[in-house]
């Protein structure tokens, strides 16, 4: 491949959440979390303890540095000698921190790929705002474009379908007819969903339209078609401020009311194995599951597998050649186009402000690909 395929970028920038490494992060890294949100010193403590339940470390971290180390052999491969970078909003290496360093490095521009793949103001803009702000916080700092959302990207659901199979592999015994597929997100304000992509509802439209898949792939790989459901985890917040739901927990308790035995758990929301997963899924809604007498399987995320680390990729090379001019194809299956590059002012709002972002459209209407749907 040529060394040109990534003009005009000449870095990529992976963007995270963040989380903390050792026990005496784990308070400040939530401080960080919730600044401005008014959260009881109380909840802070209750949720400190299932980060000091696992040693105080968040695995978020480590996994981002296997992202990284994925990335570089797969560029690579394809003989591209791109560098990849990485900063997070909440812990560092902190986003400003990063644009310094890739300053100094002598990027002039940069793609930067979201450790999110769904529409919302927490999955989006609000990375965009914090790209915003870092890059406005370095003098001669490089330009940055956020890559697509990957959520139908054929690589980041075959990743998803690959953990599904393995998940239903592991109750293979148990009846088609008493096994569920059980699809997690994390739940978000109700308001926040509305609100999500151009035209609104694209949080939970996109995580249907991903569940379809996955659902579909595993039968096409076991032969057996399951019953699926999308849940969510991970609630916060006031408890006067509807969201998402069911939670994965209560739904459980209707499976099991519904003379379900078994569910194979997949964490669709998520790209890798972080703490909503460790311990809202495998920790919590394990011991649910425990309590009702549901056998259980947790499907892995995508992680490093190989067919999301190439999905990552493709991205960067297709975004690159739109940038170029070159017409380009834009791989994505289901029942949704390819998401936008740029995001138009409607999208995703932030509910508390009007703020500036990387990645958006001159106006309400200009957007790469267009129409969600």
């Amino acid at each position: 491949m040529p060394a040109h395929a990534t003009d005009p970028y000449d870095a990529l920038l992976v963007v995270s959440f963040g989380g903390p490494e050792q026990p005496a992060d784990v308070i400040p890294f939530l401080q960080n979390v919730t600044r401005g949100r008014d959260i009881p010193a109380e909840r802070l403590a209750a949720v400190a303890e299932h980060y000091l339940d696992r040693g105080g470390r968040s695995p978020i971290n480590e996994q981002c540095r296997a992202l990284v180390s994925a990335l570089t052999e797969a560029l690579g491969q394809r003989d591209l000698q791109t560098p990849v970078y990485w900063g997070n909003r909440n812990w560092p290496p902190y986003l400003v921190d990063t644009v310094r360093q890739m300053r100094d490095d002598g990027v002039a521009r940069a793609a930067a790929f979201v450790t999110s793949a769904y529409a919302s103001y927490s999955g989006c803009r609000q990375y965009r705002e914090n790209l915003y702000d870092a890059v406005a916080g370095v003098d001669g700092a490089p330009r940055i474009d956020r890559l697509r959302h990957c959520f139908n990207h054929p690589g980041f659901v075959a990743a998803c379908t690959a953990g599904a199979v393995t998940a239903v592999t592991e109750l293979a015994d148990v009846p088609t007819d008493r096994l569920r597929l059980v699809f997690v997100t994390h739940s978000v304000p109700l308001a926040m969903a509305a609100g999500s992509g151009p035209e609104g509802n694209a949080y939970v439209d996109e995580h249907l339209s991903v569940s379809a898949l996955v659902a579909d792939g595993v039968a096409a790989v076991t032969g057996n078609r399951l019953g699926w459901d999308l849940v969510f985890c991970s609630r916060s917040g006031s408890p006067r401020v509807p969201w998402l739901e069911p939670d994965v927990n209560d739904h459980l308790d209707t499976l099991a009311a519904a003379s379900v035995d078994a569910v194979a758990i997949v964490p669709i929301g998520f790209v890798s194995d972080h703490m909503e997963v460790v311990h809202d899924l495998d920790t919590e809604a394990a011991q649910t599951a425990a309590r009702l007498g549901l056998r259980f399987s947790r499907a892995p995320t995508a992680g490093t597998h190989p067919r999301f680390v190439s999905a990552i990729v493709d991205l960067l090379l297709e975004r690159a050649a739109a940038e170029r001019g070159e017409p380009v194809n834009r791989p994505a299956v289901g029942d949704l186009r390819a998401a936008w590059d740029c995001c138009p002012a409607r999208c995703c709002p932030n509910p508390a402000a009007t703020r500036p972002s990387v990645g958006a459209a001159a106006d309400d209407t200009s957007m790469v690909v267009g129409s969600h749907r």
